[in-house]
């Protein structure tokens, strides 16, 4: 389907209007991890956890807007800094969601150890932590209580997971997507060659990327075309990516760049490099280990998440950049809550009006258009890989609800079409009601 794609015609963007910048001020180049000042915001969710979103040992920071239907837990080790910052980071991309927005919202409890902070706020930046359950511990500022705080966002689990099994299998049957491109493991670095002409560029990979001693390796991209999306399969149970990846030498490779897990329960993502693209684990039962020195893209998980460290490193980070590629086109997805429509008898379909039943894009989560306001982010990429990781000064920062949009016009014109069908469907039982009595 996708082996020689020429145009996105047969693509399309992740489901419920994840992955672009949104909002009116974002920015019009993604820089790389960096910590200069705030100018620009994005309304998007760059971490959706599924399950249960835990802070172990020494990480730092979650960047962007971050949404979990389980418990938020953070209990990190003693001697490691005691803040985790949600929303703005001290180094990442420095877009974070705007002032008073969302910065982290709970669907269950929200637990921080004692003596511990979790901290939405930096300097003039600052957000809200909102949560639907319990809450212990310290969060600056203080957090909202919300028992609905995140139903706009529980059918995008569903959605998610549907959306990662049709990128890997192509036919609803279990035979994987055909891959475009080849992947090759030299012992040092893992090489994803592709064919050079596909608009969706296609890898399989059924190994972890490590060396034979489960070591890190680097990984790079040959025979990408410009503007292509890079999509990287990942089959297995469980799978290991440990790397000291640096950025990359395409420019805006990053943002069109989408691993997929669809199966893996264990996930485990380590090494002091600085991780590119966008991250899709679709397996609700799945647990991914995040102990990276750095992730630069969206994060989505149906299943759980551990945000932690290795050995005596620290700083690890979850950065928020942009997903602006074109997936292969999954068809139309199954409402959030499907409900099987009774049939009417005569007596109901000529005397009741019929209720439009609403459509998927009602759901409150962020439904815009896979195109964001404003001008498409041209990325630049031009910072030094770092062996180590990242130390930045972790002050914590904000952020905030995307930016839903409205399906309003199409409510009113479906409404406007079935007054007529029921006005029409009353005429035609008058008339034919006169025709009997006469």
């Amino acid at each position: 389907m996708v082996g020689t794609l020429a145009s996105t015609a047969v693509a399309d963007p992740l489901p419920g209007g994840l992955g672009p910048c949104l909002g009116s001020d974002c920015p019009t180049t993604w820089p790389d991890p960096g910590n200069g000042p705030v100018t620009h915001h994005d309304s998007n969710i760059n971490i959706f956890v599924g399950g249960d979103f835990l802070v172990r040992e020494a990480a730092a920071e979650a960047e962007g807007k971050t949404v979990t239907l389980g418990e938020f837990d953070m209990d990190k080790r003693e001697g490691a800094s005691q803040i985790y910052n949600v929303g703005v980071a001290g180094v990442g991309s420095r877009v974070p969601p705007p002032n008073g927005s969302d910065h982290l919202t709970v669907g269950g409890d929200l637990t921080v150890a004692s003596g511990q902070r979790l901290l939405a706020e930096e300097g003039l930046n600052h957000g809200v932590v909102k949560y639907a359950q319990n809450l212990s511990g310290t969060v600056i500022p203080v957090a909202v209580e919300d028992p609905d705080a995140t139903t706009p966002y529980t059918a995008l689990r569903d959605r998610l997971t549907v959306a990662s099994h049709c990128y890997a299998y192509d036919d609803g049957k279990g035979h994987r997507r055909p891959a475009t491109g080849t992947v090759r493991n030299n012992g040092f670095e893992t090489v994803f060659a592709g064919d050079g002409s596909s608009a969706i560029q296609v890898f399989a990979l059924d190994a972890d990327v490590t060396t034979a001693q489960g070591g890190q390796q680097g990984i790079t991209f040959d025979g990408i075309p410009d503007g292509a999306t890079v999509l990287v399969n990942v089959y297995g149970s469980s799978r290991t990516i440990s790397t000291l990846m640096g950025s990359l030498p395409q420019a805006g490779l990053r943002e069109r760049l989408m691993w997929n897990f669809p199966d893996a329960t264990e996930i485990g993502l380590k090494g002091t490099g600085q991780f590119q693209g966008s991250v899709l684990a679709g397996n609700r039962s799945s647990t991914t280990t995040l102990a990276m020195s750095g992730t630069n893209g969206r994060f989505y998980t149906a299943g759980s998440l551990t945000h932690t460290s290795e050995g005596q490193s620290g700083g690890q980070e979850l950065h928020a950049y942009p997903f602006d590629g074109d997936l292969p086109a999954c068809g139309e997805e199954p409402s959030p809550t499907p409900t099987e429509s009774p049939t009417p008898t005569p007596t109901q379909s000529e005397t009741e009006s019929p209720t439009p039943t609403p459509s998927e894009t009602k759901t409150p989560a962020p439904t815009p258009s896979h195109t964001a306001p404003g001008p498409k982010p041209t990325p630049s990429h031009s910072w030094p890989h770092h062996p180590g990781p990242e130390r930045p000064d972790h002050s914590g920062q904000g952020g905030s609800l995307p930016n839903t949009g409205s399906n309003g016009g199409e409510w009113i014109l479906g409404g406007i079409a079935a007054v007529l069908l029921v006005a029409g469907s009353a005429a035609t039982l008058m008339a034919r009601r006169t025709r009997r009595r006469s």
